[in-house]
Parts: structure tokens; sequence; C-alpha cells
């Protein structure tokens, strides 16, 4: 899943792909199944009845193109539905299949989740496709898989089993396999506050032709302190996609170097794999040389600009919270103690405003106001410190999940003025 995945080995790219869909509980220790085709027709795929949990580069097996079995293992009982789909798209070189709860939750409801809840999840998978049941392992399962694939979606949701999604890599697959897990939980999550709002082509346009032009100039020799923010973003953002707060293919997080300074993410890489070298130096209107920036540099820019004391900032998309933003549920931090203390009063903003080269979006937020719903976006957050961001973004999405649930149980119960008029007199702000 790194930048050097082009020369990885099949067998450790399928090793690591699957332990991280396991360690995201996005599939069980018999189930799912990961192949890599190679130009000269050989397939690498997971093997059949090997604990997916303690997969090691030895258990892949490689199925040759004359059909030779190389591995110590017997291959999946599934290869049939890759090759069928490897057959009818020439396109598409890696397949992920598994059953992530999501996803098996609309397979066994006849539904495919709308990827129009937000721009990422658009970009990503497209529109996805339902195939009708068959036999697991079964020719007509293949058949019934390669058909649906055949008419041009990258993403299918099996009948009442679970999703295959395709790539021209086995890292695109994942990303697009992961992105609509996500689509599919948020939509859940969002089902249970209200009304799912989705984006008009307009709307998605807006987020689809971002551009970022800065000038590129050569980095200088790096002082202490940004080898240290480098370091402190690297973990955190890595500590934030195990723990689910961002997805691979989305969200931007940046620390102020200093006054018109800072580090950014890079645009379409991999979260979870970046380096300490893979952040990008923003100086005013300069960018780092070779580097691609993200394309919220601007929102981070104009935030940095009008708030000096703001010294961190990431736009993140946690389940339970951007759920929020996908309806037109309020989300209220007056629930417990920690969650107003952290947070304060969270504001809504409108679409597109992050989008805007106008810096707007720094009206929303400053520090008495420190984190922000961004409407079918997920959330923006901003910290004293790298470490001050991400525990805010923590507590936002804690509470998120804890309102939402209480909705099984009862009625939410804010905390009245007076409880607040004392947390506020008593921590100063």
């Amino acid at each position: 899943m790194s930048n050097d995945a082009p020369l990885i080995h099949p067998r450790d790219e399928i090793m690591q792909t699957m332990d991280r869909i396991y360690r995201y509980r996005m599939t069980t220790t018999s189930g799912g199944n990961l192949s890599i085709r190679e130009e000269n027709g050989d397939v690498w795929i997971s093997p059949a009845r090997v604990d997916k949990g303690n997969l090691s580069r030895s258990d892949i097996v490689c199925v040759k193109a004359d059909g030779h079995t190389d591995g110590p293992h017997p291959p999946s009982s599934e290869l049939p539905f890759h090759q069928a789909i490897y057959s009818v798209r020439p396109d598409i070189k890696a397949i992920v299949h598994a059953h992530p709860v999501a996803l098996v939750a609309f397979s066994i409801c006849g539904q495919i989740p709308d990827t129009r809840l937000f721009h990422q999840a658009e970009h990503v998978c497209g529109v996805p496709a339902f195939a009708p049941y068959a036999l697991p392992g079964s020719e007509q399962l293949g058949t019934n898989i390669a058909k649906t694939f055949e008419s041009g979606p990258n993403c299918v949701i099996l009948e009442n089993h679970g999703v295959v999604v395709g790539g021209d890599s086995l890292s695109q697959a994942f990303q697009r396999f992961e992105a609509l897990e996500f689509a599919a939980k948020t939509i859940i999550k969002a089902r249970r506050l209200g009304d799912v709002q989705l984006l008009s082509e307009d709307q998605l346009a807006l987020a689809r032709n971002r551009s970022v032009n800065l000038t590129p100039f050569e980095r200088p020799e790096p002082t202490s302190h940004e080898k240290e923010l480098r370091r402190h973003l690297q973990k955190f953002i890595r500590r934030g996609c195990r723990q689910r707060l961002l997805i691979s293919t989305e969200g931007s997080f940046s620390a102020r170097l200093a006054d018109d300074t800072f580090l950014i993410t890079p645009s379409q890489q991999d979260r979870e794999s970046l380096s300490i070298d893979d952040f990008v130096l923003i100086d005013q209107s300069r960018c780092e040389k070779h580097k691609h920036p993200s394309r919220a540099t601007a929102a981070h820019q104009a935030i940095y600009s009008r708030h000096p004391e703001i010294q961190a900032i990431v736009f993140a998309h946690p389940v339970n919270a951007t759920a929020f933003s996908a309806t037109s549920a309020t989300f209220d931090a007056r629930t417990i103690p920690e969650s107003y203390i952290f947070l304060r009063d969270v504001e809504r903003v409108p679409y597109g405003i992050q989008h805007l080269s106008n810096g707007e979006i720094a009206n929303y937020v400053s520090p008495s106001a420190p984190a922000a719903i961004l409407e079918n976006d997920g959330v923006l957050v901003t910290g004293n410190s790298i470490l001050d961001a991400f525990d805010r973004l923590e507590v936002l999405e804690s509470t998120a999940e804890a309102v939402i649930n209480a909705q099984a149980i009862g009625k939410v119960a804010s905390m009245p003025n007076d409880v607040i008029d004392e947390l506020r007199a008593a921590f100063l702000f």
C-alpha cells in the first residue's frame, strides 16, 4: 500500500492488504479473498481455509496461466469468479472480496449504498452495482458477477453475500473497498438521525474541479522543529487511520511551522503509509518542489492566516460525525462536560464553503470554536498543537457515536444553560 507498490511482490502486497482489512475489522478469520493478475496471465490469490488474521507471504498461491497451481495450499474457493471478472475486464488487475458488516447489511436488504453521500466516495467508487445470488464458489456465481462487471462498474454488491471490488492495482481496489464500506456505514448511522442528504451533480463538480496553484520552490534544510512536526504528523495520521477516524483516500492534516509556513498531507497518497518526507512544505504562495499538496491547502492557509493561535488543522471523515454532516440533524456538544470543554458550540458549514478560494471557511472556526461539521464532507477540527487537534477529533467522534447510540434508548438530554455557564467559568472560556 506504499508508494513503492509496483516493486512489492504480489505475495507481500496481498499479505499486507489482507492484514490491513482484517485489522480494520472489515473481514473475518475465514472470510474474504484478494487477488492480483500479472501481465502474463498468472493470478496470485489468497489461499482457502487459512487464518486471515495470521497470513504469511508463503501462504499466497499462484495460479499459472496454464492452470498449474504453485503454493502450499489450494487457492481460494472463490477463484472462479476472480478469473471470470478478469476475463471480461482486461483493465482490472486486482480484486478485493470481503464481508464488511455495513456492505453485508446492504447485500441482505438487496440495496446498494449511494456514493453521492460525499464527493470522495463518488469519485473513488463511482456507481456500485448489484449481482444476484448464486452458490459461493459456483460457476453460476462467477457468471453473475462477471456479467455485472462487464457493464462497467468497479464495485459490485453480492446478494446475501458481501462485496467485490476491482482496480488497476490492489491499492486502488482496497481504496474503493474502504471508501464504499465507509459510505455504507455512514448511511446506516445517518438514517438513525433523519433523512440522508445526497449531493447534486453541481455540488460534486465543485469538489471535483478543485486545484492547487502554488509556485514550486526548493525546500530549505529542515530545522529540528520541522523534523519533529513531520514525525508527529506521521504518527497521528497513522493512528487516525487505524482508529478509523481517517480513511486512506480522503482527509488532510497540517501543522504550522512558522507564521506563513506549514506542513500538509499530500494529495492522492494512502494516508496510513505516509513517510515523514511525504508531507509538503507550504510557504505563503509557494509549494515544496516535486510534490502535490492536498487540494484542501487553500482552506488550511486561510484558517492559519485568520487565526494566528491555531497551530494544527484536520479535515477528516469519522463515520459517526460524518453521519451528522449527511443529515440536517444538529450536532450538540452540550451532552457531557468533556465534549463541551473540548469542542464548545460546533457550527455547521454549508456545503462547498471549504472548496472556495475566498477564505470564507476561516469564519467558521476559531480558538473559541475549534470544530465544525462540514455539510456532506465530514468535519473540520483545529488545535494549538497536533495532539490537541487529534484529541478534539477523537472527542468529536466519540460524542457523535454516543448521541447516535442514545437514539435507541431515549431522548437525548443536553446540559442546561446554568451547567454550561459553570463550565465556562471553571475552564476560563
